[in-house]
C-alpha cells in the first residue's frame, strides 16, 4: 500500500517516520521508530530502506524507496 509519511529529518540525512496518512485519509501515529536498514519485503517482494516501527503496539515495517513509501502490512488496525 502507497502512503504518505510525515518524517522529521536529521542533520545527518535520516529520516525517522512520525504519522502516516492513509488513501482513506485516516492519520496513523507512529509510537515508535525502532532502527532503519537496507532489506527486501519477505511478504510483497522488493527492496528498499526498510523502517522498522511500532504502531498501535504492534511491530510494523515502512519502505521508502526513491522517495516513495509503503507499509508492508496490508492493513494498519486503527
Amino acid at each position: 500500500m502507497n502512503i504518505n509519511v510525515l518524517c522529521e529529518h536529521k542533520t545527518d540525512g535520516s529520516a525517522v517516520p512520525l504519522r502516516l496518512r492513509l488513501d482513506d485519509g485516516r492519520i496513523i501515529i507512529v509510537d515508535k521508530f525502532i532502527c532503519r536498514e537496507r532489506a527486501a519485503s519477505t511478504k510483497v517482494g522488493g527492496c528498499g530502506m526498510r523502517y522498522s516501527v511500532i504502531i498501535n503496539g504492534l511491530p510494523k515495517y515502512l519502505f521508502e524507496d526513491d522517495g516513495i513509501w509503503y507499509v508492508e502490512a496490508k492493513k494498519i488496525s486503527p
